[in-house]
């Protein structure tokens, strides 16, 4: 990594992966005051309110070199985490973002060279009005919104972004799935000529996502457009990606051009690169380990300290299982992991 350097290990599945032991983000980061401390009540805690909604405002914008791309506070239940952002710097340097380079400073590095515009996204299989959309037309579909998403990485490190966009559930009620449609499967650009990584045996090119057709409604699952009130930066996604926050990161694809609807549970990336550590779901759990490493708590980019950094518990689904634990009663977490 440009961070740091870290060793590897490649197993049998033919990809390089991290140590678990050195699974880490920088040794030092930036900490950012709590996001929303409002207190008690009356004019005296009106005012701090107000000041705290500026104040958040402030930490939820990027460096205002990309376009701006605001979004509304959004009213669905858990998509305001009053946690503390991650430093903007953060969140778009320390990436895994395989079709520009295995460590986590190189997508920002080499993402440069991703071509933004045009950009189409077809939607095609089970449905009643399948179709290409514009990446103009994709934007003005429905109000953005603001949601601010704890993620968590499957590697044990985690960060707080305001992302900037709208439910998924609005693409796809305006496509009409048919009755026969349970999942969808969801396809990323792969383009040698533009992503250096692309061709490599690290995955199965290209990079292919799913989630099951109530999974996929949930209000939370974002597609999202931008982050820190401006459009996402390349080696964040753009110009339109996933954000599923209650599952691991890598299920949230990236750069999407093709969303297919289907009867059967699609093959995804990772699944197929290493079956036995990523399974379909990749729900958020603390109680089921990676074959690899335990999963019960985590490093939250940002809170300094590095390898000695106190780790912090990992929340069943995130800390959204009042969302969405509905979806997953009587399943097997093990089993469906």
């Amino acid at each position: 990594m440009s961070f740091h350097s870290r060793s590897q290990r490649r197993d049998t599945s033919g990809f390089t992966h991290s140590l678990s032991s050195e699974i880490t983000p920088r040794a030092a980061y930036e900490g950012r005051r709590d996001l929303l401390k409002l207190m008690a009540g009356g004019a005296a805690g009106a005012a701090l309110a107000s000041f705290a909604g500026r104040e958040a405002f402030a930490q939820a914008t990027g460096p205002h070199k990309l376009a701006l791309l605001p979004g509304a506070r959004s009213a669905v239940p858990g998509a305001q985490t009053m946690e503390k952002l991650t430093d903007y710097k953060d969140a778009s340097s320390y990436n895994n973002y395989y079709e520009f380079g295995v460590d986590k400073g190189d997508p920002v590095k080499n993402a440069g060279t991703l071509k933004t515009r045009p950009w189409t996204v077809e939607v095609e299989g089970l449905v009643k009005k399948p179709g290409k959309y514009g990446i103009e037309d994709l934007l003005k579909l429905s109000a953005q919104e603001e949601r601010i998403y704890r993620l968590r990485c499957v590697e044990g490190w985690s960060m707080v972004i305001p992302w900037v966009g709208y439910s998924l559930a609005e693409l796809i009620k305006k496509v009409e799935p048919q009755g026969n449609a349970r999942f969808i499967e969801f396809v990323t650009l792969a383009d040698p000529k533009t992503m250096p990584f692309v061709g490599s045996r690290v995955l199965d090119w290209p990079y292919t996502e799913g989630l099951r057709m109530d999974e996929a409604m949930h209000p939370l699952t974002l597609l999202a457009f931008g982050m820190y009130g401006e459009v996402l930066p390349n080696q964040n996604g753009a110009p339109v990606r996933l954000v599923v926050p209650w599952k691991y990161g890598f299920k949230s694809a990236k750069s999407i051009v093709k969303i297919r609807f289907v009867e059967k549970e699609p093959s995804t990336a990772w699944n197929k690169a290493a079956a036995q550590e990523y399974g379909f779901y990749s729900n958020v759990n603390p109680n089921v380990d990676h074959p690899r490493w335990s999963q019960a708590t985590e490093r939250r980019i940002g809170d300094g300290g590095g390898l000695f950094a106190k780790r912090r518990k990992t929340e069943m689904f995130n800390g959204y299982e009042a969302q969405v634990g509905q979806l997953y009663a009587g399943m097997d977490l093990k089993k469906n992991y």
